[in-house]
């Protein structure tokens, strides 16, 4: 069991430094965060907790995925990201949320629109624990300025140096992105 009054600094360490990481263009760091076998999950703003596959994403990365968004984003080839926007994040209201039941499905999302993860999507949940927060996304990039606000809904594992993704998952709160909007970034 997590101990939630001791842990949630420590969490709070992990996303800030996240954030630092993405907003540095680190992919390789970033991706040093992850557990192998971990998902990237980015549903589409119609998400209302059901499965992200089912009612569609912008981002479904299995591990594979992942790595290769990675190498992508590295290269020259990310052509809307040549040269790089500019982002400034800001996470808040971090919360933490203990799997008590490891066998169980960990339901993620709001009371009233729980989705399942179960043990075949991500392994044994014994060693996990799950991780709500908002952000605030600022995006500059070609004369345009937007702001992507949402909350994450993740999975964390402690690491001998820290924690590991084994779900990153970003929901937006937009109902709709405005014309031209592009998530060729890591919210």
């Amino acid at each position: 069991m997590i101990d939630l009054a001791v842990s949630r600094a420590a969490v709070e360490d992990f996303l800030y430094a996240e954030a630092d990481i993405l907003d540095a263009w680190d992919y390789d760091a970033w991706l040093a965060l992850f557990e192998p076998g971990a998902r990237f999950e980015v549903p589409t703003t119609d998400f209302r907790g059901w499965s992200a596959i089912e009612s569609g994403s912008f981002v479904t990365d299995d591990w594979d995925l992942i790595k290769a968004r990675v190498k992508r984003l590295k290269s020259r080839k990310a052509h809307a990201e040549n040269p790089h926007s500019r982002t400034h994040r800001l996470v808040s209201n971090v919360r933490l949320h203990p799997i008590t039941d490891p066998a169980a499905p960990l339901r993620v999302g709001p009371v009233s629109t729980n989705v399942a993860l179960t043990a075949r999507q991500f392994g044994d949940l014994s060693d996990s624990f799950r991780v709500t927060a908002s952000f605030v996304v600022h995006r500059a990039r070609d004369g345009e300025f937007d702001s992507y606000v949402g909350r994450y809904d993740h999975v964390l594992v402690p690491h001998e140096d820290g924690f590991r993704f084994r779900l990153r998952r970003s929901i937006l709160g937009h109902e709709f992105l405005t014309a031209g909007a592009r998530l060729s970034f890591i919210l």
